[in-house]
């Protein structure tokens, strides 16, 4: 199947402030993604079912890029730091509730 990928506004507001190298880590990320979106592992959520996690390091922090599978669409919802211990996933797919 060939997906979209869509991005929240939030999401694209905090990749721009990373350098060069930290958007070249999250781009090889999304390309995989593209192939298979069901790769990754899986987030419980009480908004969406198909909610994901992609797992890596960017200037020594833990970071998870967090996404959702609404077929045929891929939609991109943020970047949460691991300390923050995903107390905010739920604010932040109430905004992807919003744009639908």
């Amino acid at each position: 199947m060939n997906y979209q990928i869509r991005s929240l506004g939030f999401f694209k507001k905090q990749i721009e402030n990373l350098d060069k190298k930290s958007k070249r880590i999250i781009y090889d990320k999304i390309q995989l993604l593209k192939q298979n979106p069901y790769r990754y592992k899986r987030i419980h959520s009480k908004l969406y079912s198909k909610v994901f996690r992609i797992r890596f390091n960017i200037d020594n922090k833990e970071l998870r890029l967090i996404y959702v599978v609404l077929e045929p669409n891929i939609v991109l919802v943020c970047l949460l730091e691991r300390k923050k211990d995903y107390r905010d996933l739920e604010r932040y797919l109430r905004k992807l509730n919003k744009t639908r």
